[in-house]
């Protein structure tokens, strides 16, 4: 038999360079994980914040501080206004009134009917200073617009009553204090009295007459009359309304900064 061929030895596998790990026992604790950089018990302080660098042209110089601005506030509001004053009630308008005519209705019926003045015509009562002479006024005062035309008396009479509403409206939108008050109800008072005397009698019953010694006043009059006189008075010069209070400026100009 012939020689058997010779065959090189097989090759080892080379040993690795790194070492392999040993493998983990499943049973060992755990070994606990590393602090975080900067945080934990036992570590480095945290790095200080860092400060915004300032700003620097190309030139190498730094730009200027930017200035603040100073803008206007808002204008306020306007204050709200003050709550109306509670309204005044009318009982001394309507009282005057109701009292003046009274009693205007009253003494024109003593002396003219009672006293029957409208026969007799003149009674002396204190010479010359108070007398009572009967006359019978168709127009207004001291005679004027006296007519006997029977339209004339029924105008006077619309404007009469014209003049009371006119003044009634003014009462209740005005509301005035009591010098007002009492004027409006005197005018309107007297008004209606000699409206009732050219519904009844077609004119006005005067019987009130004031001379002085050595002169004869030629006229009449009647308590109407002297209610309507004040009243008209009382109204020209009764005090008008307070004015109000000027609001406060304010102290700081209205400016402010931010």
């Amino acid at each position: 038999m012939g020689n058997a061929p010779d065959f090189p030895p097989p090759l080892k596998p080379a040993a690795s360079a790194v070492p392999a790990a040993p493998a983990a026992d499943p049973a060992a604790p755990l070994a606990p994980a590393a602090p975080a950089a900067g945080g934990g018990q036992g570590g480095d302080p945290p790095p200080a914040p860092k400060k915004p660098r300032r700003k620097v042209r190309a030139d190498g110089t730094a730009p200027a501080p930017r200035k603040r601005r100073t803008v206007k506030a808002e204008p306020a509001p306007p204050p709200a206004p003050p709550p109306p004053p509670p309204l005044r009630r009318l009982w001394w308008a309507g009282g005057v009134a109701l009292a003046v005519l009274v009693i205007d209705q009253l003494s024109k019926w003593i002396v003219v009917q009672a006293m029957n003045l409208k026969e007799v015509q003149a009674l002396d009562v204190i010479d010359p200073w108070l007398n009572l002479r009967m006359a019978w006024n168709p127009g207004v005062n001291f005679g004027l617009l006296g007519t006997d035309a029977e339209v004339m008396r029924w105008v006077l009479v619309a404007v009469a009553v014209a003049i009371c509403l006119w003044i009634s409206a003014w009462l209740w939108r005005v509301r005035p204090g009591t010098v007002g008050q009492v004027a409006a109800g005197l005018l309107i008072g007297g008004a209606l009295g000699n409206v009732i005397d050219r519904l009844a009698y077609g004119a006005v019953a005067d019987f009130l007459n004031m001379s002085l010694p050595g002169w004869r006043n030629p006229y009449s009059f009647n308590v109407a009359d002297i209610a309507i006189f004040a009243g008209a008075l009382g109204l020209v010069f009764q005090p008008g309304p307070q004015p109000a209070p000027a609001a406060d400026k304010p102290r700081d100009g209205g400016r402010k900064t931010r």
